[in-house]
């Protein structure tokens, strides 16, 4: 979907919602969901998708000249591949993902390897009329994991800056410009807009032989739903992005779950936290932050309700890491940072130059069984409705 969100803009759904390391799972993903998806929200004109290839996937493409194929199948299904998500390196929908999705981290070689891919791959499959992709990646790794190794925030600079190198020779080589995005994330080495800063100015920028190939062709992902658990203000965020001159390349329009807790009498508190409880499954890594003083940081759910087994929580909001759907406010006890995604839209043109949009709620399946939908696609197309009605209000 074009121009939604300002000339120039693309907005898509992400595909790692779907499940399939190699390339022949991707595309009979997208037979099965993205088709059925584009019928419901966009079936006249081409449909942005934020595409999700393993390594094991992008290796297949570009080592069984596979490009064409796949270049063929969106031209001819209407789909628009403007962004890839490069952050999950394997299986995203392994039984047990948690702490696996940051790695390798960015200070392996192997990290470097498959972003490269990625981008090559992308810069063949954007149409001849887009001149810009966005690929979001890893904020560097998991916080200890990283702090554990002295050395690795270090290698991670250095590689990143590599990359921006061989962009900037694909870029004279084809005319396309493929950013790659790091995305923050609670409890990785780069979780706040002030930790993406001091990163830039502190690492990037001092291994960098070109500060322009830096600002260039390294940028940010903004996951709404990430900044919202920090109880960070998304305006403030995107202010400090913008005063640093560190552009944001994707939005990723995401929501997360809040448990209002300051707002419940002790009964509802412990009705709240039994709801919240069906959120603690057992495939991803879900932090939780509760907005006390400093802020408390659990790194899952589970440990955060393990706390308060049949006792009431403190009275202090707690913010959980679930992606749940755009469209939804609340539900029971519980509400979500819908709020927080109104007001990125409706500053983000305002505060930076992004261009690219994704809906990214991968943990549709793992939902609770009362917020899931009749089918997959039907769920993707109710909330890509959602941000076109948005899209709109905003435009009038």
């Amino acid at each position: 979907m074009r121009d939604l969100f300002g000339s120039d803009s693309v907005t898509g759904y992400c595909t790692n919602v779907h499940a399939g390391p190699t390339l022949n799972d991707m595309l009979d993903n997208l037979r099965t969901h993205a088709l059925p998806v584009k019928k419901k929200v966009s079936p006249d004109q081409p449909m942005g998708v934020g595409l999700w290839l393993t390594d094991v996937a992008a290796k297949q493409v570009i080592e069984q000249n596979r490009v064409q194929e796949l270049w063929e199948f969106l031209e001819i299904h209407g789909l628009m591949a403007f962004t890839f998500n490069g952050f999950p390196f394997g299986d995203f929908h392994q039984p047990v993902v948690k702490h696996l999705v940051y790695q390798p981290q960015w200070n392996d070689q192997a990290r470097l390897d498959y972003t490269i891919n990625l981008a090559k791959i992308l810069a063949q499959l954007l149409p001849d009329d887009v001149h810009e992709g966005s690929i979001s990646t890893l904020p560097i790794g998991w916080r200890k994991t990283v702090e554990d190794d002295a050395n690795a925030s270090f290698h991670a600079a250095l590689n990143l800056c590599k990359l921006a190198d061989v962009l900037t020779e694909l870029e004279e080589q084809t005319g396309k410009l493929i950013h790659v995005d790091l995305e923050p994330e609670p409890g990785c080495y780069l979780d706040t807009s002030d930790d993406v800063v001091e990163f830039f100015k502190e690492e990037l920028l001092l291994a960098a032989e070109s500060e322009y190939r830096v600002h260039r062709y390294l940028r940010v992902c903004h996951d709404i739903c990430h900044s919202a658990v920090m109880f960070e203000s998304q305006v403030v965020a995107l202010k400090r992005y913008a005063d640093a001159g560190i552009a944001v390349g994707k939005v990723q329009v995401s929501n997360a779950v809040v448990a209002p807790f300051d707002r419940l009498d002790d009964y509802e508190r412990i009705d709240a936290l039994q709801q919240l409880k069906a959120f603690a499954e057992d495939r991803y890594l879900h932090q939780t932050v509760a907005n006390v003083s400093g802020s408390k940081f659990y790194s899952d759910l589970p440990d955060a309700v393990a706390e308060y087994d049949e006792k009431p929580p403190p009275q202090v909001e707690w913010r959980t890491h679930f992606h749940v759907p755009l469209y939804l406010e609340r539900f029971g006890l519980l509400e979500t940072t819908q709020s927080e995604v109104l007001e990125c839209l409706a500053r983000v043109r305002e505060l930076t130059d992004c261009n690219h949009f994704e809906a990214e709620t991968y943990a549709w399946d793992v939902l609770p069984t009362e917020l899931q939908e009749d089918t997959l696609a039907h769920g993707i197309a109710r909330e890509l409705n959602w941000l076109k009605e948005q899209a709109a209000r905003l435009n009038t």
